[in-house]
């Protein structure tokens, strides 16, 4: 018997084999028996459909996953339009409320991009006016100040209304009522303090830095492209020109003089004017009272009560919600990228 061979499960030998095959020989007499018959075998090809029906059920996942994606998405914007319709929506202003004294606040840096901006004010304003059951309009200031340009909208805006719907408008002063706001205050019918308030600070200013001295010690070159003289005369790394110094100085002695026009006009004789009042200095409330910056003390309560006579008071300010600030930022994403699309395309004019 050759040393290789092993009998089957005979007892007769196996036929002699090359080395190795005897592994082979042992692995097919220790596999189980043949299926039965009446058990299929598995076609030929059998692996392909199943994995083509794994890829397209992962497929339809995908799809069904995507369409829930923007499914919530949809909603969430929808949520979004009816948060900023709720929230900005004048609840108070109702034709159906009663007499009431209607109460706006300016608080804050006046502008633009501000809570006491005139986009804000205004539309605060008109909704208490036009309300049947407002009886008069009362400003609660507590701002230093801010932008001329919002100041000025604000202002005429109230000399319009007051024309137009026959309402008194008053001023209440809170901590402070100084530059841009009194700017804004000086058109009431009248303007209330507390004896320590802040008020006045009738002037214009325009403020920065020079740095063309630290610029020479430390070796750093000022490199300034322009068409046209004046275009970098406000560049804080370049020197001041006395025709330019000239040129600004001008423009803020006009602001400043639109300013005093606004306040002779709407204090009238009760200002008592002297070298210091147009100055830029600014007063107590008290102080205030006696030069006819301001006409009495009182607060909002008191002038509900006691001057327009009717105690409830309504609150119209309008603020910015969050919900508008998300969709001002989101609307500034799109056209940021639109704006950067089409400024690579053009030549920069700043």
């Amino acid at each position: 018997m050759n040393p290789h061979s092993s009998p089957d499960n005979t007892g007769q030998p196996l036929p002699e084999s090359q080395p190795g095959q005897d592994l082979w020989a042992r692995a097919a007499a220790d596999a189980p028996a043949a299926a039965p018959e009446n058990v299929r075998a598995p076609a030929p090809g059998w692996e392909r459909d199943v994995l083509e029906r794994l890829v397209f059920a992962t497929v339809n996942e995908q799809k069904a996953a995507r369409r829930w994606r923007t499914f919530w998405r949809f909603a969430w914007i929808i949520l979004l339009v009816a948060g900023v319709w709720w929230m900005g929506r004048d609840s108070a202003a109702t034709s159906m409320s009663g007499p009431h004294t209607a109460v706006v606040s300016i608080r804050g840096t006046i502008a633009s991009d501000a809570n006491a901006s005139a986009e804000f004010v205004i539309a605060a304003m008109r909704a208490a006016l036009e309300d049947h059951g407002s009886r008069a309009l009362v400003l609660v200031i507590d701002s230093p100040g801010g932008s001329p340009v919002q100041a000025g909208m604000i202002n005429d805006e109230i000399v319009r209304l007051k024309a137009l719907h026959h309402k008194p408008i008053y001023a209440v002063v809170e901590e402070t009522c100084a530059s841009a706001a009194y700017y804004i205050a000086s058109a009431a019918d009248e303007i209330f303090v507390d004896k320590a308030s802040i008020v006045g600070s009738i002037g214009v200013l325009m403020d920065g830095f020079g740095f063309t001295e630290v610029m020479d010690k430390v070796g750093v070159q000022r490199r300034l492209y322009t068409a046209g003289a004046n275009k970098g005369m406000l560049d804080p790394f370049s020197p001041v020109q006395p025709e330019q110094r000239q040129l600004v100085q001008q423009m803020l002695d006009q602001i400043h003089q639109q300013f005093i026009d606004v306040v002779k006009a709407g204090r009238g004789d009760r200002l008592k004017i002297n070298e210091d009042t147009f100055s830029g200095l600014f007063w107590t409330g008290q102080q205030a009272v006696e030069l006819g910056l301001a006409d009495k003390f009182g607060t909002v309560d008191s002038v509900a009560r006691d001057v327009v006579k009717a105690q409830e008071v309504i609150d119209y300010t309008r603020n910015e919600n969050m919900a508008e600030r998300l969709a001002k930022r989101f609307g500034a994403a799109i056209g940021g990228g639109v704006v950067d699309a089409v400024h690579g395309m053009l030549p920069a004019i700043r």
